[in-house]
């Protein structure tokens, strides 16, 4: 009789157990299978790694590379890790630091050569550092990029940072006092690209192929963009919300240090046992122990340097995590500073992430670690006859070209859009609705004439198109 390994058991067991961020008070929580809930989401390929006990437990792919292919996604295959890139290059960075190259708390255009932050008056007081680039306080602007296609003429780092054509962002600029409150930017981190690349002589991907990935065994690997032939062969195709391919496969991103890495679940696994081993002193391929607790110490924004931070400050519940969304691409990276455990997700769809948090609370479940808990929610009861009340197209001020359609189905109201897809909206009052998929609230709010005419959704304020 075969004897099945308790890690099968647990891998069967998350597979099963999938779990939404909601439910409906009275009702049970529903278990969801892991390929069924791909299917909702319209996710063709995910992959998936697993930390126990200071290793890697188990690693796995489920589905393939490409919609209308049949590529299996294996444990191997590559996909864009979006901004996970960044804490890597948070890593590398501070090992120019513990060599003396770099200082966190000097003004970095005393070593920026080839490219400077433009001062203004924001900066005249207070300098823009490294520590501020790290903890997503240096007042700089752009929080993320969407990329280019693989047919555009892709810019340099330097034409990102000015905003001049080809790129297709803004100038990044400081428009707040450095230091004085949390702001995420990508463009800090494409700023310390160029640090990297003008205080070590090397370009950024050859820095961090020596000093990161390949110190710490991430041999399937790469911030090279785009990415050459015998690599791509090996990746997933991005794809859209309705789950077609994305043009061209995939997004090129030359902001390497916020975006550009291809990786896999089982090395982003690795960087993050490497940091829980250097924190407690067990090894120390790239930076230090004082380093690394420097580096998983809250800072502003209860960030630390390169990656966010849990909550909770007891000693067996701290944790730290990055997540990532490029075009084609939502992944997650968590793990426990002191535990040895932690997990990686990496799905090729930009409808990924309510999967990658569902997947989350499964390991939590199986693996007892107490994170992400589904939410009890006391539902409310409106007749379908008024449902269509709350129905239209609404759109925000600042994109007045993306609708976001409220429509009633089967005596259910859904909310629908591009960036989104479609969710289906239970109420918890005459005003509040939740998505009990992905945990999100939509609030609809009444006009002077008793109508509604506004929603909002993740704190954005959404009109409703007048008839």
């Amino acid at each position: 009789m075969a004897v099945i390994s308790k890690h099968a058991i647990a891998v069967t067991a998350v597979e099963n157990t999938l779990r939404p961020a909601m439910y409906a008070k009275g009702k049970p929580i529903a278990a969801m299978n892991i390929l069924d809930r791909m299917k909702h989401y319209k996710v063709p390929g995910l992959s998936v790694a697993v930390i126990d006990k200071g290793e890697i437990a188990w690693a796995k792919g489920y589905g393939i590379k490409e919609n209308g292919g049949s590529d299996p996604v294996t444990p191997e295959t590559l996909f864009q890790a979006a901004s996970i890139s960044k804490p890597l290059t948070a890593l590398g960075t501070l090992q120019l630091v513990e060599k003396g190259s770099l200082d966190l708390d000097s003004p970095i255009n005393d070593k920026l050569l080839s490219w400077k932050v433009p001062e203004n008056e924001f900066s005249e007081k207070e300098k823009v550092t490294l520590r501020h680039l790290l903890t997503h306080s240096a007042g700089l602007t752009v929080s993320g990029f969407p990329g280019y296609a693989t047919s555009e003429q892709i810019p340099t780092p330097i034409q990102v940072l000015d905003g001049e054509k080809p790129a297709n962002t803004p100038p990044v600029r400081i428009d707040m006092i450095p230091g004085s409150e949390w702001r995420y930017s990508g463009g800090g981190f494409v700023v310390m690209q160029l640090l990297v690349e003008d205080v070590s002589g090397r370009s950024f991907q050859e820095y961090m192929q020596a000093t990161v990935l390949a110190a710490l065994g991430m041999n399937r690997s790469t911030f090279e963009q785009p990415l050459p032939q015998e690599k791509a062969d090996q990746a997933v195709s991005g794809h859209q919300v309705n789950g077609e391919v994305v043009q061209g496969k995939w997004h090129v991103y030359p902001e390497l240090a916020a975006a550009g890495l291809w990786t896999t679940p089982s090395d982003l696994c690795r960087f993050a046992i490497e940091l829980q081993k250097s924190v407690a002193g067990g090894s120390n391929k790239v930076i230090s122990q004082e380093m690394a607790v420097k580096m998983l110490a809250p800072g502003i924004g209860n960030w630390g340097l390169g990656v966010g931070l849990g909550a909770s400050m007891e000693n067996e519940k701290r944790s730290f995590s990055h997540g990532g969304g490029n075009k084609g691409f939502v992944c997650m990276l968590f793990a426990f500073v002191n535990k040895g455990q932690g997990a990686a997700i990496m799905t090729n769809s930009d409808g990924g992430n309510e999967l990658v948090f569902e997947i989350l609370r499964a390991l939590s479940s199986v693996y007892g670690w107490s994170i992400l808990e589904p939410q009890e929610m006391v539902l409310v009861e409106i007749v379908p006859e008024k449902l269509i009340s709350y129905t239209g197209d609404y759109r925000a001020a600042d994109e007045p070209d993306t609708p976001v359609v409220v429509c009633v189905e089967k005596d259910q109201l859904h909310i629908r859009s591009a960036e989104t897809g479609d969710w289906a909206l239970f109420p918890i009052s005459e005003t509040e609705f939740v998505y009990m998929d992905g945990g999100v609230e939509i609030t609809f709010v009444k006009g002077p004439d008793g109508r509604i005419d506004q929603l909002i959704r993740w704190g954005a304020v959404l009109s409703r198109k007048k008839e």
